[in-house]
Order: structure tokens, then sequence, then C-alpha cells
């Protein structure tokens, strides 16, 4: 077994101009009221590595140009395309005509466990994540088709946004992928 670390150039990465001519896959991911740049950038980041079609910023979430959203896109925000709304509703609204279902990514007393839950192939989902304290608002949540919760074992019962969002699109990509 080689170990050798791969250079750049061998990873066979796409360029940004290829990325967006790549076929869609259905998901989009909604962040509500993320206030940390670093956060948004880090889920710009974590959406061109899963291939995520859009990213929605709504509220108070920060919009590129940013240096503080490039630190952690690493350019990831040239590569997927998004979109400023000006309010979480509006961007559920305008989602839900154009056929997604709306996942909100929180704990309820509904809420499914992840490990339950498999996409179906063919379905559009959008993926709502968030404020770093309040989480999604409760009229997004109430305007959901759905709730995914992350099983957690610990004493802390919530991670990172920008860790939730790699987790739950690892998730639709291995069960989108077989």
């Amino acid at each position: 077994m080689q170990n050798r670390k791969l250079l750049n150039i061998e990873l066979g990465r796409v360029s940004a101009d290829e990325y967006k001519e790549l076929p869609d896959t259905g998901v989009v991911i909604v962040l509500d009221n993320i206030r940390s740049a670093h956060n948004v950038g880090s889920a710009f980041r974590t959406s061109d590595s899963f291939k995520v079609d859009k990213v929605w910023l709504c509220g108070i979430c920060a919009q590129p140009p940013s240096a503080e959203i490039h630190k952690s896109a690493l350019g990831a925000e040239f590569s997927v395309p998004w979109e400023y709304s000006k309010t979480t509703d509006e961007a559920i609204r305008i989602l839900k005509e154009q056929g997604y279902v709306i996942v909100s990514v929180e704990q309820t007393a509904g809420s499914v466990m992840l490990d339950g839950f498999v996409p179906e192939k063919g379905v559009r989902y959008a993926l709502v994540f968030g404020n770093e304290v309040n989480g999604v608002d409760q009229n997004v949540v109430d305007a959901s088709d759905m709730c995914l919760e992350i099983p957690q074992y610990g004493t802390k019962h919530s991670l990172n946004v920008s860790v939730t969002v790699g987790v739950i699109l690892w998730h639709f990509r291995l069960n989108l992928n077989r």
C-alpha cells in the first residue's frame, strides 16, 4: 500500500467554470441568519465539495465578496451559485414553488434521526441550517416538510453549523450516489 500524499495537480479537480457545467444534484442549502462569515465561507467550501446546486444566504448572513468568507471558502464562493434573500421565509416560499422538499436541520419533537433517513433519488431537497445560537427559526420549521436531526451521544446537544453542513451533505451524497 502506497501512502504518498497526492499533489494538488494529481487530484483531478474541476475548475469553477467546469463545476457550473456539472449536472445538478437536486440539493440546495439555505443558511438561516448565520452570523459568522467564517461559517458562511465554510458552508460554501463544503457545498463545493459535495456539489450543491446553490447556496441561499438569508437575513443577517454575510455575502460575497467578503474577506472573511473567502478565508474559509478558499474560492468556493466563485464556483457555487448563490442567492440572497432578506428573509428565510421568502427563500423557502420560492423553493417550494420550484418543487423542493424543505428540510430543516433542527432538533424538534417530530424530527427524523439522520441515521434513519434515506433521501429519495429524483427528489429535490432544500436543506435549511440555522443560526449559531437560536437554530432554525420556528416559522421556518413550521413551513418545512420535515426536520432532520443528527444523533449525538455526548454531553453537548449541538454541533457547530459548519460541521452540521458537512455531516448532512455527506449523508445526502452517500445515499443519493447509491
